[in-house]
């Protein structure tokens, strides 16, 4: 999927990924779908992004960012970054890859989210794991590719007393389009599916212990289950020496596990932002590349 992301992440966690996403922006097509094409082991910029986002899944308070936009890709034999997120690639066929990838979250301070108030804050967060992709359609040549990504991921806070909080899981349909007609150039990438949590992933982020309860927020217990769903587009263009792209997000938490907790005050919600990052250097070395 051209999923917008350097590293992959838009989970089902809180103030996604205001950090995140001017990296996410960069690979949304970073590179083109062409088999075996030759390209850089490495390329790397930097540059701009505006993004838009809640302050977590389920928050009815939006914030504005505007943050560097790192542009990286690495094309190794084991280790890959590009428009696909970073990960480690364990097995890879025409139909079916195995990777092995991580996801980062930035941390939201409480202080500043009204339904949170007086609350511990939520801590930076890492997620890794394995992740199985099927292939479900392609032309020739990838320029039109169906898949079935499956990842699974462990969560853990990242501060001096790091602990588990849980595991995500996010089953998603992605379609990618190189070359959209009438647009040549310009890579459409498509993604639709839903989120799934376990009982300790949304009681980290859903759940209001006794001492934090209050009149309008009662104390809750969250369980695990369906988090939601989520739809993604992202349109994006490589130019010889920079970068444009730009995603649209819409959330849906109708039917979520947690959906009657105090903590989610809008179960529904659009995100997106722009970026345009300029590429600085790259690899001498080439390499092939089945994208």
């Amino acid at each position: 999927m051209t999923r917008p992301q350097h590293t992959p992440a838009f989970g089902p966690r809180t103030r996604p990924k205001a950090a995140l996403a001017c990296a996410a922006l960069v690979c949304v097509g970073a590179s083109t779908a062409l088999a075996a094409e030759e390209k850089p082991l490495w390329e790397a910029g930097m540059g701009v992004a505006v993004v838009s986002f809640p302050a977590y899944r389920g928050s009815d308070q939006t914030s504005q960012f505007v943050l560097p936009s790192p542009y990286f890709t690495y094309h190794g034999e084991f280790l890959k970054a590009d428009r696909h997120g970073v990960r480690g690639q364990l097995f890879d066929s025409d139909r079916v890859e195995l990777t092995v990838s991580a996801a980062l979250s930035p941390p939201a301070t409480s202080d500043k989210i009204r339904a949170r108030a007086g609350m511990p804050d939520l801590d930076a967060n890492v997620e890794f794991g394995p992740r199985l992709d099927l292939v479900l359609w392609q032309t020739e040549g990838r320029a039109r590719l169906l898949k079935l990504e499956l990842p699974l991921r462990a969560a853990y806070t990242l501060n001096s007393h790091s602990r588990s909080i849980g595991a995500v899981f996010h089953p998603k349909l992605n379609l990618d389009v190189t070359d959209v007609p009438g647009m040549p150039g310009w890579n459409l990438g498509l993604q639709a599916g839903p989120l799934y949590g376990d009982r300790r992933q949304h009681a980290y982020f859903y759940g209001v212990d006794a001492p934090y309860a209050t009149a309008d927020r009662p104390a809750y217990q969250a369980r695990a289950g369906f988090a939601g769903m989520q739809y993604l587009l992202a349109l994006s263009k490589r130019y010889p020496r920079h970068w444009v792209g730009a995603f649209l997000r819409y959330d849906n938490l109708g039917g979520a596990s947690f959906e009657d907790s105090p903590l989610v005050r809008s179960k529904h919600y659009v995100a997106g932002g722009v970026a345009v990052s300029w590429i600085f250097g790259e690899s001498s070395t080439r390499v092939p590349v089945d994208d």
